[in-house]
């Protein structure tokens, strides 16, 4: 199994970038994308089903705005858009996807970037998202929630924590809610276990050459259940693919 989590920053944009020509390439069994700002009867996606994936999309209300979709070549027994907080689905934030052996969640983090109204929601979609996760996790115990938390979890996982150590993103309550994510949430961070080394990024600003100084922040999550370790196979970061300012973050398990 090879999942695959993306913020496309506009799936429009991406695939006059090259998205589809590079998925068929890469042909993930699944890939979840965040962020596609677009309706899907106004994206052009007879590549993506001539690949044979299905197409399950969650649009925020907003034209132009947020949004997530998932492209599986495994027929989900069943499909739920948001997660009943009002104001996440109306964003269009969540999408769940149950397998016969897992269950998916893909989701969209807000970002507290633009003020102090949009931080205090995000702390409140976190507790809201904590609450969610935990009722599927008891429904269904094998778990896969991927996408963009907007959060860098260690000071590892962003270039430089002195200077941002009061941005959003790696403010003290973002990051204690990312322990209590992985300590009492039980979930697993994919990717550190088999990864320790610095410098891994997902996400780079558009400003002063950033990604090309590797510049950057880890904010793309696959997280796994603890019921799931044993299956994981391997974890990634594609670096190298550019239709996003994101890149896309990968993991393989049985």
């Amino acid at each position: 199994m090879n999942l695959i989590s993306y913020n496309v920053n506009g799936i429009r944009s991406a695939l006059k970038k090259g998205f589809a020509e590079w998925l068929a390439i890469e042909n993930p069994d699944i890939i979840a994308l965040q962020e596609v700002k677009a309706t899907e009867d106004v994206v052009p996606l007879d590549a993506i089903r001539a690949l044979g994936y299905e197409i399950c999309w969650f649009a925020a209300q907003k034209k132009g705005y947020s949004g997530v979709a998932v492209f599986t070549k495994i027929k989900p027994l069943s499909v739920h858009l948001g997660n009943r907080f009002e104001q996440s689905d109306f964003e269009g934030r969540v999408i769940r996807l149950d397998f016969d052996s897992f269950t998916l969640l893909n989701a969209y983090f807000p970002s507290g970037t633009t003020g102090e109204v949009r931080q205090t929601y995000k702390y409140q979609w976190l507790e809201e998202f904590f609450e969610y996760a935990a009722i599927v996790k008891a429904e269904q115990p094998d778990l896969v929630i991927c996408g963009d938390y907007n959060i860098c979890h260690k000071p590892i996982d962003i270039h430089d924590p002195v200077s941002n150590k009061n941005s959003s993103g790696f403010l003290p309550e973002e990051r204690a809610w990312m322990d209590r994510w992985f300590d009492q949430g039980g979930f697993v961070d994919t990717f550190r276990v088999y990864h320790q080394e610095p410098h891994e990024y997902s996400w780079w600003s558009q400003r002063a050459a950033s990604r090309e100084r590797n510049k950057g922040w880890r904010i793309d999550y696959i997280s796994v259940s603890e019921s799931m370790r044993s299956r994981l196979t391997g974890a990634a970061i594609l670096q190298q693919v550019k239709h996003s300012d994101h890149c896309p973050v990968k993991v393989t398990f049985d």
